[in-house]
């Protein structure tokens, strides 16, 4: 029996006002709702610019607890539309401690689960260091009405690790909001090489778990505020992929979008009766992952 479920992306630039986004992404999220979508996904820190290209205490004060002002905005627009809401959040949990965070709301606007971003970058107009404490929460699935969701954020997506222990633990769709783009002084062939890694990176995911990957990303071009770059070009290229890595839905790299593709999530199970990856795991033999490096 088919067991489809409508995913809508919100493909968005950001602006400086904050209100001004928060009320943009309310307007893409109704009209992903009027296509039919059930379950949609927001991008990486949608409420605001992507802060984290320079390090400053001052943007601490975009930080919020959870439950709060954002979960209560968002999760009245679930309950509004009846649907399952996966956004991305600046966490303050505590002074000094602060989290890059999914919070996923059910049809009624409960918070369902959340989870904190467990990989934290730090590379140039990437500072996230400075901001977000690592994820305390582990790779846990959050369980929905619509169906046991694995989300991460971002840097996680290059990990095969937690994707796969998500996978493990009954996640039946991955998910990573995303903001991710292009430095400069790159060149168009490095560019592009990135774009295909990224790409490429989870679509491998969906392939090796036998299960739909749904990636979600910024858009637009974002100066960099310190002005030591010349800003970050958000690649856009949100993306869902069936649990054989095909495209099912695949945004531009330069306009806003709002897209829906269905995902059947019994294909999973047929995959995995095709290629049983998770039969064939030598789980004896696996100890030095544990491992920084196995010397």
């Amino acid at each position: 029996m088919e067991r489809i479920i409508k995913i809508g992306i919100v493909q968005q630039k950001c602006v400086a006002d904050i209100e001004q986004n928060k009320q943009k992404l309310a307007a893409n999220i109704k009209e992903v709702v009027e296509k039919g979508a059930r379950l949609v996904v927001l991008q990486e820190l949608h409420n605001s610019l992507y802060f984290c290209q320079m390090e400053s205490v001052d943007n601490f004060n975009l930080a919020e607890p959870i439950p709060g002002p954002s979960t209560k905005f968002y999760g009245e627009i679930a309950a509004q539309y009846g649907i399952i809401l996966v956004t991305s959040l600046f966490e303050r949990r505590a002074p000094g401690v602060y989290h890059n965070t999914a919070v996923v709301f059910e049809k009624d606007g409960s918070i369902a689960g959340k989870y904190r971003k467990m990989h934290i970058p730090d590379d140039p107009a990437y500072y996230e260091k400075f901001y977000f404490t690592p994820g305390d929460l582990g790779f846990n699935p959050i369980k929905t009405s619509l169906g046991v969701l694995g989300v991460q954020v971002c840097w996680d997506q290059w990990y095969p690790e937690g994707a796969r222990i998500m996978a493990l633990k009954g996640a039946e769709i991955l998910i990573y909001p995303t903001a991710i783009g292009f430095e400069s002084s790159d060149t168009k062939e490095e560019k592009q090489r990135q774009l295909n890694a990224w790409m490429t990176v989870q679509r491998g995911h969906a392939i090796a778990n036998g299960l739909p990957v749904v990636a979600v990303n910024r858009v637009g071009l974002e100066p960099d505020p310190s002005k030591q770059t010349n800003g970050i070009q958000f690649w856009g290229n949100s993306f869902v992929v069936g649990p054989q890595g095909e495209f099912l839905a695949h945004a531009g790299d330069v306009e806003e979008e709002n897209i829906v593709a269905d995902v059947d999530l019994t294909r999973s199970e047929n995959v995995r009766r095709w290629w049983p990856f998770l039969r064939d795991r030598r789980i004896d033999k696996y100890e030095d992952l544990l491992k920084r490096f196995a010397d």
